[in-house]
């Protein structure tokens, strides 16, 4: 880590940046590639942004090896905005939205859906207190939904789907906004990919959503014109002025992770950074985790000690040292780690290391 005052921020997002990302930022900040205007004052229908917005869609292209009828849309409003536009845009006369309830997160969404329309669960893991994924065979989807939404990387109980969900004809819409670009996935899988940005993509501000083309005859004019996919797509994006900067900054997420080997190399950097972290916790006499091991995330890992005063004490110490946001979800207690793309391995052993010295002096 590059100077004396940076730290490792665990955060389930905002999250880190890779480091070589926000030097180069600083480089263009006040002067985008010499043009003497910074990024931020860029006009959005200036050629200089609209090269950047294309670069950006080009890279996320070659990176998931997006096919030719799907549309690429960079929108804003968070993941949470599309838990609205998802139904608005896609829930049919007579086939309710299908929804996987895998936790906080699917149920976030579920309720969304509710607002707009009818709403099928078609399974819950709620009988496991949500220490488990759903897995095919478990449940029957059938054809009579509009479409098959799930939650594949739950950040706050850290449960991963193993396989991607077996839909039939039914669209498969996908929350990736904690595990996109984290692992390899075949985008011809699902009808429909959304993503917020502050975990693996960029700064917040952003939204990703990644549509089949087909499904854009679904969205019909009662969809409020910012969140209809179609609109956003035949505009490139540009129904109203776009998050210029956070856009700038995914397109340079996304070349580092081409400079870096790409998807298949993140993957195996991701693989060693969560194996480290569950052996340091599966080996502990204080730490534990309630996932099941086939449904661990690689992107979040929320562990705990026997007590609330010595789960506080861990993270006030843990920030001390460096260890930032390692703090769990208001909603579950304990800790948790999140692991994305950016955190170096180094932060990762630091966090081990720590662990171990804690858990000498309490046990």
């Amino acid at each position: 880590m590059a100077g004396a005052n940076r730290t490792y921020n665990f955060c389930s997002g905002p999250a880190m940046l890779p480091e070589e990302v926000l030097l180069k930022a600083q480089s263009e900040l006040l002067s985008y590639q010499g043009c003497g205007m910074s990024v931020m004052s860029l006009s959005h229908r200036s050629d200089a942004f609209l090269s950047i917005l294309s670069q950006a869609e080009n890279r996320l292209r070659s990176l998931l090896n997006i096919p030719d009828h799907y549309h690429v849309l960079f929108t804003q409003g968070g993941a949470s905005a599309q838990f609205a536009s998802i139904p608005l845009n896609l829930m049919q006369p007579g086939k309710p939205g299908g929804y996987l309830d895998s936790g906080y997160w699917a149920q976030k969404a579920i309720a969304e859906a509710e607002r707009y329309g009818p709403v099928k669960v078609v399974a819950s893991a709620a009988e496991s207190n949500y220490s488990r994924a759903l897995l095919n065979g478990e449940y029957s989807v059938g054809a009579k939904l509009s479409y098959l939404h799930y939650t594949p990387n739950e950040t706050i109980d850290g449960v991963a789907f193993p396989d991607v969900p077996q839909s039939g004809q039914v669209p498969l819409v996908a929350d990736m906004s904690s595990c996109i670009l984290s692992a390899p996935l075949n985008v011809a899988d699902f009808g429909v990919i959304y993503a917020g940005a502050q975990k693996n993509i960029g700064p917040a501000g952003l939204t990703l959503v990644i549509i089949r083309d087909d499904l854009l005859e679904r969205c019909g004019d009662r969809v409020p014109r910012l969140m209809n996919y179609a609109t956003l797509a035949s505009q490139n994006s540009m129904a109203n002025t776009p998050p210029t900067f956070a856009i700038y900054m995914a397109n340079l997420v996304f070349e580092w992770l081409l400079e870096n080997g790409g998807i298949p190399q993140i993957e195996k950097q991701n693989q060693r950074k969560a194996e480290l972290l569950y052996n340091a916790i599966d080996s502990s006499s204080l730490f534990t985790n309630a996932v099941e091991q086939g449904s661990r995330s690689a992107m979040n890992v929320p562990f705990s000690c026997a007590s609330a005063e010595l789960n506080e004490r861990f993270v006030r110490q843990a920030e001390q040292a460096g260890l930032m946001n390692l703090k769990g979800h208001r909603s579950r207690g304990g800790m948790r780690a999140s692991i994305y793309n950016a955190m170096p391995y180094s932060g990762v052993e630091a966090l081990v290391n720590f662990m171990q010295k804690f858990e000498s002096q309490y046990v």
